[in-house]
Parts: structure tokens; sequence; C-alpha cells
């Protein structure tokens, strides 16, 4: 095999490691809300609801910053989208 080669592949290897380890540190861990959670939200980053196939209530995600800059993800409960729709 050649050196070279295999100096290239080497150097592929570790960068995918570190890229996966940033991923896994960048991944917030999710809190689930309930009545009286003190919310610090600066900037709301997106918003995302479980599919339903109906008017029903479903599960909902959002992203957020706090005042600290640190990211993390709220579930809560809400009515779908399909209500909003006439469905």
């Amino acid at each position: 095999m050649n050196i070279k080669i295999a100096c290239v592949a080497s150097v592929f290897a570790a960068l995918s490691v570190f890229t996966l380890a940033a991923q896994a540190q960048e991944a917030p861990a999710s809190q689930n809300y309930t009545y009286g959670t003190h919310l610090d939200v600066k900037k709301v980053l997106a918003i995302n609801e479980d599919p339903g196939t109906d008017c029903q209530v479903v599960k909902s995600h959002m992203t957020y910053l706090d005042s600290q800059g640190q990211t993390h993800v709220l579930n809560y409960l809400k009515v779908s989208q399909d209500c909003n729709e006439g469905g």
C-alpha cells in the first residue's frame, strides 16, 4: 500500500471521528414543559411537531437559545396544524 494513500486515509478517519464528537456535543438535552417551567428564551431557532393524521393533540419541540447562548430543546403538547387547515 502506498504510504501517501495510507496517510490521507488516516487523516480522513481522524477528521470523521472529530466531526462525530463535535456533533454529539452540539446536541442539546431536551426538557419537557410543565406548568411553571422557567424559560429563558432569547431566540427561537425552530419549532417542529410530530406528524398527526387528524385534528388532535401532538408533541411539539421548540429549539431555542437562552440569554447565555446555550441551545435548548423544549418538548410540549399542542393542537396539531391540521386543526388550523380546516381538517
